[in-house]
């Protein structure tokens, strides 16, 4: 039996959250925080319900993708609309699947059905990069503290949607992360031996 996407369920949730811990855990840093946000994003206002999907396979979840309402900010504090992808999770067991393309691409087709105008996200740029997704300094936008980099990417969801658009990127607050609050939420998920690697991006 293939994969198939569908939305997410609120009894998906836990599940969800489980195998992003899996698919994230040890890979940019010792443990990770990408289910802490995921739980965080489902409780704010900026959560997009209508394109969070899962893909499962023989009624098991695989993969995961969400998104949240951001805003581009301008100099003089005008702000236009855009979304925010991510996480993004395969389960460590089902990847070279091609389910988080399906995921992806899916997800996409529906936000522009939708009506939004560009999507962003912090990634790996030789993976977004098939998607369409170009260095977000190419439609003048930067991060909330003004920088650009590599793993800073956008994509115009339609012609020229993102023209005349340039600023600053302001995400959901459920992206920061306390620590403590971290520590506290990751006590309910079973314990997990965290491990540095010379691969990660983020040293603890």
């Amino acid at each position: 039996m293939g994969i198939t996407i569908r939305l997410e369920r609120a009894a998906d949730y836990r599940e969800t959250e489980e195998l992003t811990r899996d698919a994230f855990w040890d890979v940019y840093k010792p443990g990770c925080d990408e289910h802490f946000i995921l739980h965080r994003l489902r409780a704010s206002p900026a959560f997009v319900p209508e394109l969070a999907l899962v893909a499962c396979e023989d009624e098991r979840i695989a993969g995961s993708i969400v998104y949240s309402l951001a805003k581009v900010v301008d100099g003089k504090g005008a702000a236009i609309e855009a979304l925010c992808l991510g996480p993004v999770s395969v389960a460590p067991g089902e990847r070279k699947k091609g389910i988080g393309s399906q995921l992806i691409n899916e997800s996409l087709a529906k936000a522009e059905d939708l009506g939004h105008r560009g999507v962003f996200l912090f990634g790996n740029p030789a993976y977004y990069g098939r998607f369409g997704f170009l260095d977000a300094k190419t439609y003048g936008v930067t991060t909330s503290s003004g920088e650009n980099f590599d793993a800073f990417m956008g994509l115009e969801l339609y012609r020229d949607s993102l023209k005349g658009v340039s600023g600053k990127l302001v995400c959901d607050s459920a992206f920061e992360v306390d620590k403590e609050a971290l520590e506290l939420y990751d006590k309910s998920f079973p314990p997990r031996e965290k491990h540095k690697t010379d691969s990660q991006i983020f040293k603890e």
